[in-house]
Formats: structure tokens, sequence, C-alpha cells
């Protein structure tokens, strides 16, 4: 299977869409979680699943916050139709 491509630095995660930083991270985790990687890979895979972890997050909050400024402050709750 060829492997993705990997975002290597944080500059790199600042340039890409929150959908490909988290498809790496799932990758990253499901590698992680194999238990075939030697040591030295899983603390730089732990550390890099932190970053993207982190970008993730904020870009989840920069929406949450963009959605109540649509909504006049208030963040409704969402109701599945």
């Amino acid at each position: 299977m060829p492997k993705a491509k990997t975002l290597h630095n944080a500059q790199d995660t600042a340039s890409v869409s929150y959908e490909a930083a988290l498809k790496e991270l799932e990758s990253l985790v499901s590698q992680m979680e194999s238990g075939q990687l030697p040591l030295a890979d899983l603390l730089s895979g732990y550390q890099r699943g932190a970053e993207l972890l982190g970008y993730c997050r904020a870009q989840l909050d920069a929406v949450e916050q963009q959605i109540k400024v649509l909504d006049n402050g208030a963040l409704k709750s969402w109701t599945p139709t």
C-alpha cells in the first residue's frame, strides 16, 4: 500500500486543510496501535500526533467562533432532522 504524504512540521500543518491533518493523525494512530513501530518512531509519532491534534482543535475552535458570530453570540444546539 502506498504511504500517504505526511506533514513534517508545524509550518506544513498550517498550510493544509483540517481534513488532511485529520487523515494524517488517523494514519499515525493506526501505525502506533499496530505495535510494529520502533520506540524512536513511537516518540516522534507521539510528538507529531500532538501537533496535529492541536492544529485540528484550533481549526474546530475557529469554526465554532465563526458560528457564534453568525448566531449572534449564542451557540445553538444542533439536532438532526
